[in-house]
């Protein structure tokens, strides 16, 4: 009989031999579906973990004799915290490939857009707006997309950790997006001014409340509430609100082609982020032995960025009045948000 880590107490390499050792294959993990996937393959246990495979502990602790991954990073339990898959199935390669041909289309539209001269159709009013409106929003993804690097540290396993991370890198990626897109454009464009945005977000009133929402999930110190807090929340009821409910719908009005254009991957983005983070906060939120905790924590935390969300969303709608061509108003929009927030807390049992 072939020897075990356990039979042998030891767990060097080349210890003990297991089945299919001499395999191509994975089989000490059970796959989501009949067989494992690749992405389950790149993810499963490749943090890794005392109570599963490390049976000399952890490699390396911390002073305070906490090992490299605790438990204790969020107050949400788990009864197995390995067991979350994440839909989009991303992982390095994979993402990489896909954000490579996201820049190329951005890149693309936006030479094109220049070589045809279209900045300088813009309406007047609008080519304000982009500089101080979509350069202030720029630093809202900016701040999201930080505290989702910092949170991917926490998470107890890479599945956790890579779906918060590829999250944070689609928000840094726009924040790229866009502030690149506005030098460029602000080229072909007198008068231009690329401090406006910064000054706008840090002085103007209409985006104060949207500061204090990105700063206090930025502020939390428990890496599954900033995660729960920024696609749960605070995405249906401001990013959405702003990014589709006003530049998507409103740009074309006036005259400009290229923003939602720049802006349409991050609606995609959002979609991908949504769907990971719906699948694990189920999956804590119906635990057999922890989901009655956990729902009456996500409320807590629905309850308190929800407050300040709706906060950064009413501070935000003297925007909706500065374009000269209004196709939507901002009540209907506020409407949509709050019909998607619901759905989207209904699928955890969760209450506005």
């Amino acid at each position: 009989m072939p020897a075990t880590s356990s039979s042998v107490g030891s767990g060097a390499a080349g210890a003990a031999i297991f089945a299919d050792s001499d395999s191509r294959k994975y089989r000490y993990f059970d796959p989501k579906g009949q067989r494992a996937t690749h992405y389950e393959d790149m993810t499963v246990d490749v943090q890794p973990d005392p109570e599963r495979y490390l049976i000399q502990d952890w490699i390396i602790s911390f002073a305070d004799g906490k090992g490299a991954y605790v438990k204790q990073n969020t107050a949400a339990q788990s009864s197995n915290w390995h067991a979350f898959r994440a839909p989009d199935q991303e992982w390095e390669r994979t993402h990489y490939q896909r954000q490579s041909k996201i820049e190329t289309m951005v890149q693309s539209v936006i030479n094109n857009a220049r070589k045809s001269g279209a900045p300088k159709t813009f309406d007047k009013a609008w080519v304000k707006i982009l500089q101080a409106q979509l350069g202030a929003w720029k630093h809202a993804e900016f701040g999201l997309g930080t505290s989702l690097m910092q949170a991917q540290r926490y998470g107890y396993t890479q599945m956790i950790n890579n779906a918060t991370l590829t999250n944070s890198s689609y928000k840094l990626r726009l924040a790229q997006d866009i502030t690149l897109y506005l030098a460029e454009i602000g080229m072909d464009l007198p008068g231009w001014d690329d401090e406006l945005g910064k000054k706008t977000w840090l002085e103007d009133n209409n985006w104060q409340g949207t500061r204090e929402a990105v700063e206090t999930i930025m502020g939390a110190t428990d890496y599954l509430e900033q995660y729960f807090a920024i696609n749960i929340v605070f995405e249906p009821l401001v990013g959405e609100v702003f990014r589709s409910g006003f530049l998507m719908q409103i740009a074309a009005a006036n005259h400009d082609f290229i923003t939602p254009a720049v802006i349409s991957a991050a609606e995609a983005d959002y979609e991908r982020n949504l769907a990971n983070t719906i699948d694990l906060m189920h999956l804590l939120a119906n635990d057999d032995t922890h989901g009655a905790a956990n729902r009456k924590l996500f409320q807590g935390w629905v309850k308190k960025h929800g407050a300040l969300a709706d906060k950064a969303a009413t501070g935000l709608q003297p925007i909706w009045s500065m374009p000269h061509s209004k196709p939507v108003a901002f009540a209907d929009v506020r409407a949509k948000s709050d019909e998607r927030i619901g759905q989207i807390l209904g699928e955890l049992g969760l209450k506005r």
